[in-house]
């Protein structure tokens, strides 16, 4: 399963949820499944990590 990554296209504004391989991701080689370009921004997302390990 490829991980999912966060993206804004700087031409038409929208922000895409996009599933990309790591080689995708650090090609660049993203179209927006909006309008096709090329010009995406990827969005910094947080995270909460939950454990079950009691202390």
């Amino acid at each position: 399963m490829a991980p999912m990554y966060d993206y804004k296209c700087l031409d038409c504004g929208k922000e895409s949820m996009i599933v990309v391989t790591l080689k995708e991701h650090e090609r660049g080689d993203l179209q927006c499944p909006q309008c096709g370009s090329k010009k995406l921004q990827q969005l910094l997302t947080s995270f909460i990590a939950h454990t079950t390990k009691k202390s």
